[in-house]
C-alpha cells in the first residue's frame, strides 16, 4: 500500500477516535456510549465498501496512537505479521455478522449462523460455531440490542478555551478588485467557549487554498483547537485539510447534512456581522473590508459582554491561559501538498510543468513531494518517512558540461574482447578515454 493511501487511511481512523484520546478523561459508561455509537453509525471508509466499524477495530485503534505517542503514522495499515494463519472471526465476517444482528435484533446465536451460511456472508474456509458466534456478540455488546434513543438536540458550549472551534462561510459584499465588482467571502472561526474569534478575514473565493491560509492564521494567532467544527462544503471536505487536521492532533467534525442546529454559535456570528459591522461599512476595496473587520473585532466585539456568557470574549478566553496548546515552530510545514512521483532513469521528477533533479540513490523509486501551492519550486523530497532535501531545478546547460565517469568503470580486458572494440567503432563513437 503506497503512503498516499495509508495516509488517508491513518486520517479517517484519527476521526473515529479522537473523542477517545483528547485531552479529556472519560468514565467507563462515557466512553462504551461513545464506541456504542460509533459502531451504530454509518462510515464512509476510504478504499473499501464497508459501512460499519466493529468496536474490537476502535479500541485497537485507540491503543496504537497511545501507544505510538500520538503519532497519525501509527493508525495507517500495516502488514499483517500472522499472514497465512487463520483467526476466530476475520474483520469482514464480523462486519457482515455485526449487519445482521442489527437487522435480526431477536434472533437467536444458532439462526444467526444458519443465515450467515444462506447468505454467503462468511469468509471461504471459515466455520462458525454457536460459542464463537455467542462470544463476538457478547464482547461487541450486541447480545441485547436497546431501542434507539430520541436525538438529542440539548444547548451546550464547550469546557475550556480551544476545546472546540465552529467554522463557517458567509456571503459578503461585493467590492471594487482589479476594475471590477467582485463578490467576498467571510472565512471565521469561532471558539465555542469564550465566542472569541481567533481569525477571520474576507476573500475573494472560498476555495481550500484560501480557507487554509485562513486556518493556518488562526492556529498562528490563538493556538491550536482540539476539535474544529465545519460545514459540509468541498473546501471542508477535502483530504488535504483531513490530514493537516489530523498530523496536528486535531479532530475535524462535520456537521450533518440539512441539520445547522449544531453551529448555532458560528451562524449567530455571521449575524452580527451582518447587523452590526457591514451596515456602517462606508469602505469600497477588499483592503478597506478587512481593516475594518480587524478593528471591529478587537475594539467593539472581542471587548464588550457577551449576552450568553456575560463575560467579553477576550477575557473569558485569556482567563484560562494554560489550556491553549501553541502553535508549532514548523506550522507552515503541516500545510504544505503532498503528491507522488516516480524518479526518471535520468533522476528528473516533474511537478506542475516544473523538472528538478533528485539524488541518484531514488532512480526508479516512488517517492512523496512536499510543497505549498505559492512556492512551487520548494519541492521536498521523502521516501518511507525519510528526508531526502530539497529537491534541484533542472538545469540542462550545466548538465551539458558534467562529466560521466560509465565508460572509466569498464572492465578493459572484458571490451577487448568484443567485436566493437576491434572494429574501433566503439572509440570512433565515443572518441578516446
Amino acid at each position: 500500500m503506497d503512503q498516499d493511501k495509508k495516509s488517508r487511511i491513518s486520517t479517517f481512523r484519527f476521526g473515529v477516535i479522537h473523542d477517545l484520546v483528547g485531552h479529556v478523561q472519560l468514565e467507563h459508561g462515557e466512553q462504551e456510549t461513545l464506541i456504542r455509537e460509533k459502531c451504530d453509525r454509518k462510515w464512509v471508509i476510504p478504499f473499501s465498501d464497508k459501512t460499519r466499524i466493529t468496536r474490537s477495530a476502535i479500541l485497537r485503534w485507540v491503543k496504537l496512537y497511545r501507544d505510538s505517542g500520538g503519532k497519525l503514522e501509527a493508525l495507517a495499515n500495516h502488514d499483517r505479521s500472522d499472514n497465512g494463519m487463520s483467526r476466530a472471526i476475520d474483520e469482514e465476517t464480523a462486519m457482515a455478522l455485526t449487519q445482521l444482528r442489527r437487522e435480526l435484533p431477536k434472533a437467536t446465536v444458532v439462526r444467526l449462523i444458519y443465515e450467515m451460511n444462506k447468505r454467503k456472508l462468511v469468509s471461504p474456509g471459515l466455520i462458525l460455531t454457536p460459542t464463537t458466534v455467542y462470544r463476538f456478540l457478547n464482547r461487541n455488546g450486541l447480545m441485547k440490542l436497546t431501542q434507539a434513543m430520541p436525538e438529542d438536540r440539548r444547548k451546550f458550549e464547550a469546557e475550556l478555551p480551544n476545546d472546540i472551534w465552529q467554522s463557517d462561510c458567509m456571503h459578503g459584499p461585493k467590492v471594487e478588485h482589479e476594475g471590477r465588482n467582485r463578490k467576498t467571502y467571510l472565512l471565521a472561526f469561532i471558539d465555542d467557549h469564550s465566542r472569541l474569534v481567533p481569525y477571520a478575514e474576507f476573500y475573494l473565493s472560498e476555495s481550500l487554498a484560501q480557507y487554509l491560509g485562513a486556518l493556518e492564521k488562526a492556529f498562528l494567532t490563538r493556538g491550536l483547537p482540539r476539535k474544529i467544527y465545519t460545514d459540509n462544503g468541498s473546501a471542508f471536505r477535502s483530504h488535504h485539510l483531513e490530514h493537516v487536521t489530523a498530523s496536528l492532533g486535531i479532530a475535524l467534525i462535520h456537521a450533518r447534512p440539512y441539520k445547522p442546529q449544531g453551529k448555532g454559535k458560528i451562524e449567530r456570528f455571521f449575524r452580527t456581522v451582518r447587523s452590526e459591522f457591514l451596515s456602517c461599512f462606508k469602505g469600497t476595496s477588499l483592503l478597506e473590508l478587512n481593516q475594518a473587520l480587524y478593528l471591529w473585532l478587537d475594539n467593539v466585539y472581542h471587548q464588550r459582554p457577551h449576552s450568553s456568557t456575560g463575560q467579553s470574549p477576550f477575557a473569558r478566553f485569556t482567563s484560562r491561559m494554560e489550556c491553549v496548546r501553541d502553535a508549532p515552530n514548523n506550522l507552515r510545514d503541516y500545510f504544505r501538498k503532498t503528491v507522488r512521483r516516480r524518479v526518471a532513469k535520468d533522476r528528473t521528477i516533474s511537478l506542475k510543468g516544473r523538472i528538478f533533479e533528485a539524488p541518484v540513490p531514488l532512480i526508479d523509486k516512488q517517492v512523496s513531494l512536499l510543497y505549498h501551492e505559492d512556492e512551487p519550486d520548494q519541492v521536498e523530497i521523502m521516501l518511507e518517512g525519510q528526508s531526502f532535501g530539497m529537491a534541484s531545478p533542472v538545469n540542462i546547460h550545466v548538465n551539458c558540461r558534467v562529466k560521466r565517469d560509465k565508460w572509466r568503470n569498464i572492465d578493459l580486458e572484458v571490451l577487448e574482447g568484443s567485436q566493437e572494440y576491434q572494429g574501433g567503432s566503439l572509440w570512433g563513437k565515443r572518441g578516446r578515454q
